[in-house]
Order: structure tokens, then sequence, then C-alpha cells
């Protein structure tokens, strides 16, 4: 009876290990035949540039509110704090308020 339970193990180990196989199989067959998508970048973005002055969150501010103390454009304080989530603000975080080329 023990071989038994240990034939059916290996062979169940043994059918685990085809399936992973093809898995991996069908899985790279897919990527491979995938064309790639080339994302457009914009030309205005903002790589080198240099933060000259910050600000410092308080509470009740938001991104329109902080560009406006500053008088920036939107699109402005968008391209100082290239990965700034506007909803997501917290009361001592630091935004790029002025800044220039390298």
């Amino acid at each position: 009876m023990a071989r038994i339970s240990s034939e059916m193990t290996m062979l169940f180990n043994l059918f685990l290990v085809l399936s992973l196989c093809c898995t991996v199989s069908t899985a790279e067959r897919i990527l491979k035949s995938r064309t790639p998508v080339l994302v457009p970048v914009p030309v205005s973005v903002s790589i080198g540039l240099k933060c000259k002055s910050v600000y410092g969150v308080k509470s009740g501010d938001n991104c329109l509110s902080v560009a406006n103390m500053f008088n920036l454009t939107p699109e402005a304080f968008s391209s100082f704090n290239p990965n700034l989530n506007c909803d997501a603000l917290f009361v001592g975080q630091w935004l790029c308020t002025k800044a220039r080329d390298f």
C-alpha cells in the first residue's frame, strides 16, 4: 500500500512539473509574439530642471493654491514637481516653487 502511495505521489509531482513547464513555455511564446508599445514622451518633460526654491505644505493647501501663491501656471508647477500626487498632499511636504535648467 505504501508503494502505491509513493508511486502516486511521484506521478502527481511529475504532472505538476510538466504543467509548470507548459505554462512557462506558453507565457514565453505569448510575450515574445507581442510587439512592443512605444509611448511618446512630450518634448517639455521636466528632465534637466533643478529646483531652486521650495515651499512646505500647510494645512488647507492644494496644488492650485500653491501654484497661485507663487504666480505659477499649473503646467509650470507640474513640471517643477513631476512625480507629485496632488490628491495626496500632506502637511510638511516640500514642493518645488522655482526651478531652472541645468
